[in-house]
């Protein structure tokens, strides 16, 4: 599971959020939710491990507990163009791997990081993301649920909210189960790139099918950039969108030896 080569895992931080203000400082268990984001990127082997960021008050509190920050421009689209500006700032190499690691996953399984960094380094893909068999057919059918198809060789064929690969004969019939060996995939939204591909990506020109679809992914294969997808046998542990996300978290971590 180690990668060939060295990885590094970028954080970002957003103060501002329409459902969740100051969400990347949110209480868990005595730490805030950022700083345990962290915490669980260190424990996969990454060698560098920086929260960007656009706020003070999140600089402050994640220097408090001894880990690195990055100070980044409020105006940043998305957060890959704020890791574009990290590349840029620490003076990274074209080959250099870095993974996202989204502020608002305190749970993420340490292996997965290092899982998606690993099959980035052993595929010469610019991107590598992560995806998981989809078994349910509410699942399948909900445009809630990004699905992913893949070529042969394990590289993104393209990504929809759109049920597929639909099983014309099957789904005449019935759509309350998917069909035996249906290779349905739920795309996670994990991702590791090659520092080369994230300086390239703010010249690159949004494409109608990542607009219709609302889907940023669909901008790297539109100009013909691999991306190359590490499975894992199911979903991760959902990360914190809402207050009541929020909630819940709170009382997972408020149990004694729960989280770590």
């Amino acid at each position: 599971m180690s990668p060939v080569t060295p990885f590094k895992v970028v954080i970002p931080a957003r103060y501002a959020s329409s459902r969740l203000p100051a969400k990347p400082l949110l209480d868990l268990g005595g730490k805030p939710m950022v700083v345990r984001v962290a915490e669980r990127a260190l424990a996969s082997g990454a060698e560098e491990v920086l929260v960007a960021t656009d706020h003070a008050e999140i600089a402050a509190a994640v220097r408090a507990h001894g880990l690195s920050v990055v100070m980044t421009r409020e105006d940043h689209p998305s957060g890959t163009d704020r890791l574009a500006e990290v590349v840029r700032q620490r003076g990274w190499g074209g080959d250099e791997l870095v993974v996202n690691v989204q502020g608002d996953e305190p749970l993420i399984e340490p292996g997965v990081i290092r899982h998606t960094a690993a099959c980035l380094a052993g595929s010469g893909a610019a991107i590598a993301t992560v995806a998981h068999p989809i078994v349910d057919a509410t699942d399948f059918f909900n445009p809630n649920v990004v699905k992913v198809v893949c070529r042969a060789d394990g590289d993104a064929l393209y990504f929809s909210r759109a049920p597929i690969p639909y099983a014309r004969d099957a789904f005449a019939c019935s759509r309350e189960v998917l069909p035996d060996a249906l290779p349905a995939c739920r795309h996670v939204g994990l991702y590791a790139y090659r520092a080369a591909f994230l300086l390239a990506y703010a010249g690159l020109a949004p494409s109608p099918l990542e607009q219709f679809e609302s889907l940023e992914q669909l901008r790297a294969l539109w100009h013909g950039y691999r991306i190359r997808v590490a499975l894992i046998d199911a979903a991760p542990a959902p990360g914190v969108d809402t207050p009541e996300d929020a909630e819940r978290m709170r009382k997972l971590f408020d149990r004694p030896g729960e989280c770590g």
